[in-house]
Formats: C-alpha cells, sequence, structure tokens
C-alpha cells in the first residue's frame, strides 16, 4: 500500500528557512551600518534591531552576542599592496606601513582586535585575515617554504602587539612614536621574520 506523500518540506529550502535567511540578511545589513556609523562601543543590539525591524531577542538568537554579530557583520579587505614590486630587503617596512595607513584610516580593525580579545568569533574573523591577507606575503618572500606559516604568525604578533598597544590600551610611549619611528623600529624586525635564516 502505497503511503499519502508527506506535506513537510525540507527544513533547509522550506518558506521558514527563507524567512530566517531574510532576518539575518537584514539584521546583518543594519549593524553594518550602525557600526560603521556609531562605532562598536556605542552601537547597541537595541538599536541595531529598530533598524532592521527586528525585534532585539531575534539578534541574540542567530548571533549570540554583541561581538557574535560584529564578527559576523564585518568584513575587512587589507587591501595588501603586490610586494613583488617592492625589494626583498623592503617588504617589512612596507608591511608596517600598510597596517599603519589601515589602522590610522579604519577603526575596525582596531575593534576587531578588541572583540577578538575576547570573542571567539571575532579571534577567528582576525585570524582568517591575517591568514589570507599575511600568509600570501610571507609567501612570496620567504626563504623556506615549509617555515611560511611560522614566520606569517611571527609577523602577526608583532602588528597586532603593536595594534593592541598603540589603539587599544594606548600606552603612551608607543602613542606619542611618529609613524617614521614606528616602521623604523619595527620595520627591521617583521623584515627579520619574513627573511632571515632560521636560528
Amino acid at each position: 500500500m502505497t503511503g499519502t506523500p508527506s506535506r513537510s518540506t525540507d527544513s533547509a529550502s522550506g518558506p521558514a528557512a527563507r524567512r530566517s535567511d531574510a532576518s539575518r540578511s537584514a539584521i546583518l545589513a543594519a549593524a553594518r551600518e550602525r557600526f560603521a556609523a556609531d562605532g562598536y562601543e556605542r552601537a547597541t543590539i537595541r538599536a541595531i534591531a529598530k533598524d532592521a525591524h527586528i525585534d532585539p531577542s531575534m539578534v541574540m538568537r542567530y548571533f549570540g552576542s554583541k561581538d557574535g554579530l560584529f564578527a559576523a557583520a564585518v568584513t575587512l579587505d587589507l587591501r595588501m599592496a603586490d610586494v613583488s614590486q617592492v625589494p626583498p630587503t623592503e617588504v617589512g617596512r612596507a608591511l608596517v606601513g600598510h597596517f599603519l595607513d589601515i589602522w590610522e584610516a579604519n577603526e575596525e580593525l582596531t575593534a576587531v582586535l578588541r572583540v577578538a580579545v575576547t570573542n571567539k568569533a571575532g579571534a577567528e574573523r582576525l585570524q582568517g585575515i591575517f591568514r589570507d591577507q599575511v600568509v600570501p606575503v610571507a609567501r612570496r618572500v620567504c626563504p623556506d617554504p615549509e617555515q611560511v606559516a611560522t614566520r606569517a604568525g611571527l609577523c602577526a604578533a608583532q602588528l597586532m602587539g603593536l595594534a593592541l598597544t598603540r589603539y587599544v590600551v594606548r600606552l603612551p610611549p608607543v602613542v606619542a612614536l611618529a609613524r617614521e619611528e614606528i616602521e623604523a623600529w619595527l620595520g627591521p624586525t617583521v623584515q627579520r621574520y619574513l627573511t632571515a635564516p632560521s636560528p
């Protein structure tokens, strides 16, 4: 005996799933605009929900916290320069200068760093940024292909350490450094991580 075909629909493609996707998209769009306008600290879940015409509890349901929402909403392209045109001995300084350009012009990178300290989603986002945009630089100039990940990680430690002390903690001696001084101090260190023989 043939049973009556089920009227249930696949939850992954049914109307409820489409409503869920639309709600998430609306929240993310509102969050990007609100974070850009107000910054991370002043943006609130309530304001983002209001902009998206969604109950605040739905924001929490989808993203868990403001940190989680920020990590999902913010996409950063560090627009890494083509280092093939930079002399191999100057790549470290160029990398430091490039990150200074980004941090000085875009608060989102600093905000991601702040979130990454305490939030898993934020940490994963920051890891992705460096994996996708710093590792290729290291791969281009590193003398040993097997050390690319390690050397890129050391570069990231220097660059994120600079960002943390200059833009988040705002350690006075680091804040007081002029851009040229930072490049002169950190450039050779990052260069050593990239191209020096393995110790």
